[in-house]
């Protein structure tokens, strides 16, 4: 999240994940009362056969989730003639539908105040809550829970080049074994036996000092 300042929050949809080509936006009709940020860290609590429990080995950092609701009104209280139904076919066109061509809905940008979140739509709950003698929806309550995403190469920059889930090649130095080894990049040795099948190793217990060995990342595990 970086600064930025916008009276009304506005959601800005683009064609690719680089944010370049701009292909809409939604502006909200009032601004949210509240937004609710998720953070979640996922681990593998999964314990070896025979084994007690021991602690969760941490796996990565979730994409953080962004849930915020919006209200559309179309009662002319406010002042201003809305139309809801279309309002809500605004919203969904930028933020849910697929792109034709990409055959995925569009990269988002959410705006507010000093918010700004790139993301992609997870969910979306329209509550239609008002209606007209013939049905017409006149208020509507949209909550809609926002997948935050980082480009490929931003991303890049902002990991850590020791983190478990990155691939390592390791050279084996004087007393080195497979689950010290993995013990230093995982957090945990239990990892040894994927790692010699990856890299075709037959003798575990000793290790040649100088060979190169590739320590997958644990999401491939």
């Amino acid at each position: 999240m970086v600064l930025g300042k916008l009276e009304k929050l506005l959601i800005e949809a683009y064609s690719d994940p680089e944010y370049n080509d701009k292909t809409g936006e939604f502006q909200a009709m009032f601004n949210p009362e509240q937004y609710a940020v998720k953070y979640e860290v996922e681990s593998d609590d999964t314990s070896g056969s025979g084994t007690s429990g021991s602690a969760p080995t941490f796996q990565r950092l979730k994409p953080q989730d962004l849930t915020l609701d919006f209200t559309i009104d179309g009662t002319g209280a406010t002042g201003e003639s809305v139309d809801v139904p279309k309002k809500i076919d605004e919203f969904l066109a930028v933020a849910y539908e697929y792109q034709g061509d990409e055959h995925r809905p569009r990269y988002l940008k959410i705006i507010w105040g000093t918010l700004i979140f790139k993301s992609v739509l997870k969910t979306a709950n329209i509550q239609h809550s008002l209606f007209n003698p013939e049905g017409k929806t006149l208020r509507a309550k949209i909550t809609a829970t926002f997948t935050g995403f980082i480009e490929d190469n931003l991303r890049a920059s902002q990991e850590d080049s020791s983190s478990p889930d990155l691939t390592h090649m390791r050279e084996v130095k004087d007393g080195d074994t497979l689950p010290l080894m993995c013990y230093k990049i995982y957090g945990d040795s239990k990892y040894y036996f994927q790692v010699a099948e990856a890299n075709n190793l037959t003798n575990l217990k000793t290790l040649e000092t100088g060979l190169k060995i590739y320590f997958p990342p644990l999401s491939s595990k």
